[in-house]
């Protein structure tokens, strides 16, 4: 694990987030398992999915 991480979980724990932070955080991570269920179920719109654009040869 990256040492970083340690400094950060302690710094965490020494000055834990607000509320509202915390709150924040748990409705993007919402959002975002939201969209993942919806695209992974096939309940996404067609229009709504990027298409990845075809490779160019190099010369």
């Amino acid at each position: 694990m990256n040492p970083l991480w340690l400094m950060r979980m302690a710094k965490w724990v020494r000055h834990p987030p607000s509320l509202r932070q915390v709150q924040i955080a748990a409705v993007v991570i919402a959002l975002v398992a939201l969209i993942w269920g919806l695209d992974h179920f096939g309940f996404w719109p067609d229009w709504a999915r990027v298409e990845r654009a075809p490779r160019v040869p190099r010369l």
